[in-house]
């Protein structure tokens, strides 16, 4: 029987979690749901009267609460590296992010770092309730969580990310849009949604820069293109504390990412090497 006094989450099994959280247990996880947004243009397909069909039936059948499934082989290794979104579960970071934020924590507790712990881009929360189990088991039970995402999808590209292209557009894949009652409802499933779980709703631009946030121990930003990452460097960066991390989640994937995060180490004098954390995150301590 779980000591709730010792974990209050009940989560006793950290790794088991990861399992859930990632779907892995589950080999129907790698089906592939046809959404508005077709993946296989994503992959760089040609455009052809299939994936105009596969559309027109995709959107037919959401009306009704259906939709059409692509049956793919389970790969642990994808779903390791979080390169396939699984079907359900939840989060689509893979195994080895997820070891870096346990990581990542665990080391702030051990060195005192005081901070709360914020990610931007939570998709249906599954980083940030494994970080809150993770804190939770440690006994860390006054630290902040913060959730900051649009809980309606990624914003349409602009700008420089218009310019440097490459990147997906995917502002209309509602499979990304998760609202946020359902992410609380995902946290509060596993014992996980207390007073410490906060919620910052809307775009970065207007939720951050007044963001009730005083430190920050740990941050991972998770928005994919320049503007969204630019937006949380500027505003959570100055207030990482000295020990603190900073994570990367798309910094090798997703050239808007990636340039807005060296525009910004270059402009405040950062040298601190990015440590890669799989093929696609990466991370680093703040000095």
């Amino acid at each position: 029987m779980v000591n709730k006094e010792e974990n209050p989450t009940g989560i006793t099994d950290l790794e088991l979690f990861k399992q859930v959280l990632t779907a892995s247990c589950y080999e129907q996880s790698s089906w592939q749901l046809y959404d508005t947004f077709d993946l296989e243009e994503k992959e760089g397909a040609k455009r052809s009267w299939e994936h105009w069909l596969k559309k027109k039936i995709a959107r037919f059948l959401r009306k009704y609460g259906l939709g059409i499934i692509k049956l793919r082989p389970f790969d642990l290794e994808k779903r390791q590296n979080g390169d396939d979104w699984p079907l359900f579960g939840y989060t689509m970071v893979g195994h080895k992010r997820l070891d870096n934020i346990k990581y990542c924590l665990e080391t702030v507790i051990s060195d005192g770092i005081k901070g709360d712990v914020i990610e931007t881009g939570v998709w249906r929360g599954g980083a940030m309730m494994f970080a809150k189990a993770v804190l939770m088991k440690h006994g860390d039970l006054d630290r902040k969580i913060w959730c900051a995402d649009s809980f309606k999808g990624l914003p349409k590209q602009f700008g420089k990310d218009v310019e440097i292209g490459g990147d997906p557009e995917m502002s209309g894949m509602t499979f990304l849009g998760v609202a946020q009652e359902d992410v609380m409802r995902n946290f509060e499933l596993f014992g996980l949604l207390d007073q410490n779980v906060k919620f910052l709703k809307g775009w970065f631009h207007d939720t951050l820069p007044n963001a009730p946030i005083d430190t920050i121990s740990v941050a991972r930003l998770d928005g994919d293109l320049y503007e969204s990452t630019m937006d949380a460097l500027e505003n959570l960066y100055p207030k990482i504390s000295s020990g603190g991390f900073l994570i990367i989640d798309d910094y090798q994937s997703c050239k808007g990412c990636k340039l807005a995060v060296n525009e910004y180490r270059e402009k405040h004098n950062i040298d601190t090497p990015i440590e890669l954390i799989d093929v696609h995150g990466g991370f680093w301590r703040k000095p």
